[in-house]
């Protein structure tokens, strides 16, 4: 392969060839972060060769340390590597529009023909093959994270807290990064663990280290990003109440979402297990169900899983508009959520890049991350068990013993249809090794074959 044509001084790559090759990685990020970050190695360190492998690596290890979607944050930094600011709002955007147009057509149909018989059988074939997902998440993660005793029981008690006491989401990650750090005192293993090795196993770069873009560790230029970020992200929320109402549904959903991004570790099952009680149990954006629907829509599109809160806060707003059209409440409640999601992506970047030496070689930050991931297991399992009770049985009930409580299933209104795809999806998943998105188009067409008949 020939070497780059020239470029400008802040540029590694011209910025109009740098974004072609972003918008040809949008169109293939399906499958879970796992399958994006693996089309970024091949597109930019095995096949154009514009980034080594060390660096590649090297800038994943900063991401896995924030919260948020971990891959699109690698495209947010790999942008910024190759094209300075410019290159990361390109790369971290066009690594999510696919996404929020795709699924802002489907929230669409769903609100408009969701109640058909084609379009129920669909969803009657999509969630029971949602919960083997989620199912296989807790396998995978837990494989990777739960590599000593101790980050097992942090495992199960963070399952309990959520799925018994009620603990909020939050709360477990805070108690949960206090715990990894506490044990990494003691137990040395934690302090290294899930870290990824520099060694540079891929082909030579055509672009030398030095040729990236730097910019050297600044408070003042630290505080200019942050203040500037700050602004932007919370700027249309002050709109809407400005225009639709302090108490709009518009500026519940900012808020809430908002505060969601800051507290993503863990990747987005870990987290929807939070909003999926927030959303349905709080604010009664969504009805229980409904959860599951959006989350197998989301796994249907291109970009980051955490996409399907743009479902959520679409529902959201066209059921409760306001004095807005519910049609274009659904798009202004997608657009906003979807905001203030991904903004904070943007801004740990930008604001965090130049530390990132400095961060990596964090052993104290490293265990309470292990401890962090370890938790995310249980939550993962707390969301399996939520999507199940749903999913599997027409009824539940909650069962109380004093300040504990716990939803359980009425058996006599079990689903057989629900069961028999569901078992069917994880022999599948996790016997075949089929990938989630042809596991979801076979039960969709089993689904929607099956309600008809």
């Amino acid at each position: 392969m020939a070497p780059p044509p020239a470029r400008s001084d802040s540029d590694a790559v011209p910025l109009s060839e740098a974004t072609g090759a972003w918008f040809r990685i949008s169109l293939q990020t399906f499958g879970g972060p796992a399958g994006q970050i693996a089309v970024m190695q091949h597109e930019l360190v095995d096949r154009r060769r514009w980034i080594g492998q060390g660096r590649f690596l090297h800038a994943l290890n900063f991401c896995m340390l924030l919260p948020g979607p971990e891959a699109q944050q690698l495209a947010t930094y790999t942008g910024w590597l190759l094209n300075g600011t410019r290159g990361a709002l390109v790369a971290g955007g066009l690594f999510v529009l696919p996404g929020l147009v795709a699924l802002l057509g489907l929230t669409a149909l769903y609100l408009a023909a969701g109640s058909t018989t084609l379009v129920s059988g669909l969803f009657a074939g999509l969630a029971p093959a949602v919960i083997a997902i989620v199912v296989q998440a807790v396998q995978r993660v837990g494989a990777r994270a739960l590599h000593h005793r101790a980050l097992v029981v942090l495992a199960v008690l963070a399952f309990l807290a959520i799925t018994v006491a009620g603990v909020p989401f939050p709360v477990v990650v805070l108690a949960a990064g206090l715990s990894g750090w506490l044990l990494g005192r003691r137990i040395p293993v934690l302090r290294t663990a899930g870290a990824h090795t520099d060694d540079d196993g891929g082909p030579p770069p055509l672009i030398s280290d030095d040729a990236l873009h730097d910019d050297p560790p600044s408070g003042r230029r630290t505080v200019r990003v942050v203040g500037i970020g700050l602004v932007l992200w919370f700027a249309p929320v002050l709109v809407a109440a400005l225009l639709l109402g302090p108490d709009s549904v518009y500026v519940d959903q900012g808020l809430f979402f908002a505060g969601a991004a800051l507290v993503t570790f863990g990747g987005a099952y870990a987290v929807l297990a939070f909003v999926a009680q927030q959303a349905v149990e709080v604010y009664g954006w969504l009805a229980p169900g409904e959860m599951v629907r959006g989350l197998a829509l989301a796994e249907t599109t291109p970009g980051p899983l955490i996409m399907v809160v743009q479902f959520v806060a679409g529902v959201g707003g066209h059921r409760d508009p306001g004095v807005l059209d519910p049609w274009l409440a659904m798009v202004v409640a997608s657009l906003l959520t979807t905001w203030v999601t991904f903004v904070p992506c943007f801004l740990f970047i930008l604001a965090g890049a130049p530390y990132v030496e400095r961060l990596r070689h964090n052993t104290h930050l490293t265990s309470a991350l292990t401890g962090i991931t370890a938790a995310v297991v249980g939550v993962i399992g707390s969301l399996a068990v939520f999507f199940a009770l749903h999913t599997l049985f027409d009824q539940t009930r909650d069962v109380a013993w004093g300040p504990l409580g716990l939803e359980v299933p009425v058996v006599a209104t079990w689903d057989p249809l629900a069961f028999a795809l569901t078992a069917l999806a994880l022999v599948l998943l996790v016997g075949r090794g089929w990938s989630p998105l042809r596991t979801l188009g076979l039960c969709a067409v089993l689904g929607v074959v099956l309600t008809l008949v």
